[in-house]
């Protein structure tokens, strides 16, 4: 039978959506177990079946899905798979997802307009979650709105490792894409040797989607190599113009780092060509053939969530993946 057995009785499986099965086959791989065998496929009328092909009765089940375009399609097959996961008998469900979905609808800008990711979160748990898992949420009060344990993990231990050995540390500015993200570049600078920080000042039009407009750099980045770090990339128009922003203001060399590479068009375009040395993401999402560019580097997440697994299915401590900084 899939899975792996501890403790006893105990039982683990690991379920997956259909959105990114690499990522699942590679962390099954990690855990040293096999996915438990689904069918799942859509009707003409666009609904989806799911059904698992063995007994998940008594096991602590962890149901995978990377929410990626058409995120819609990918939040319901995730969400029939927890109801059939609880009508099986599960012991425990937790959802796994990488890149939360609508993390960005967090709070109301205006009147009459729904607080999306809260609403998601009561979702996963009407459906019969017992436990949430993500990494690098956009929003950190996105934890608060799950009735039960959040386990957010961090990306920042693998990204750092990586830049580290890309850049003279001694002559590195952490640049953070906007004020907002300014205690995260904080974080980056300590792991990178203390350098100094900027940011990008840059203002948003909530009534117009996925376009800002960068105006100028405030902190030390002439003649430095600048480390650019978000959570995100979805279009890569912040990211680009920061980056030109900071090349203007005489940086040396930037390099691109951030956890979820949503890369919706035309972003593979835009990263190419803005002077950035190098994009650094992980595979939270699927990277599709078509927006990979020769200046970008996709790291494995499935180590991390391998691990994090093993931690809450063993009732051990996920903060303690990251030393106290989750």
């Amino acid at each position: 039978m899939t899975g792996i057995t501890s403790r006893g009785e105990k039982r683990l499986v690991l379920v997956s959506g259909r959105a990114h099965p690499a990522l699942a086959s590679a962390v099954a791989e990690e855990l040293e177990t096999e996915l438990v065998p689904t069918t799942a496929y859509d009707f003409a009328n666009g609904e989806i079946y799911v059904r698992f092909e063995e007994s998940v009765r008594g096991s602590d089940a962890f149901v995978l899905q990377s929410h990626t375009a058409p995120i819609n399609q990918w939040l319901m097959e995730q969400l029939l798979m927890v109801d059939a996961l609880k009508r099986a008998s599960a012991k425990r469900i937790t959802v796994i997802a990488p890149f939360y979905p609508y993390a960005r609808q967090d709070k109301k800008h205006k009147g009459r307009e729904p607080i999306s990711a809260r609403f998601i979160a009561d979702m996963f748990k009407t459906a019969g979650a017992d436990r949430l898992m993500s990494v690098d949420l956009h929003a950190a009060q996105v934890q608060g709105f799950f009735n039960g344990p959040v386990d957010h993990l961090w990306a920042m231990p693998i990204l750092t490792d990586y830049v580290r050995s890309r850049v003279d540390t001694s002559n590195v500015t952490v640049v953070s894409p906007d004020a907002g993200r300014i205690r995260v570049a904080e974080k980056w600078a300590e792991k990178l040797g203390g350098g100094p920080l900027a940011f990008v000042h840059k203002t948003r039009d909530i009534t117009r989607p996925n376009q800002a407009v960068a105006n100028r750099v405030v902190g030390e980045v002439e003649g430095r190599t600048c480390v650019l770090v978000d959570d995100l990339i979805d279009t890569g128009g912040t990211i680009a113009e920061a980056v030109k922003v900071v090349k203007a203001a005489g940086a040396r060399d930037v390099i691109v780092a951030a956890t979820h590479g949503v890369l919706s068009d035309p972003a593979a375009q835009r990263l190419s060509e803005c002077g950035a040395r190098e994009v650094v993401i992980t595979d939270t999402l699927p990277i599709d053939v078509s927006k990979h560019f020769p200046q970008l580097t996709v790291l494995p997440i499935a180590p991390l969530l391998a691990r994090a697994i093993r931690a809450v299915f063993d009732d051990g401590s996920v903060t303690s993946l990251f030393d106290g900084n989750a």
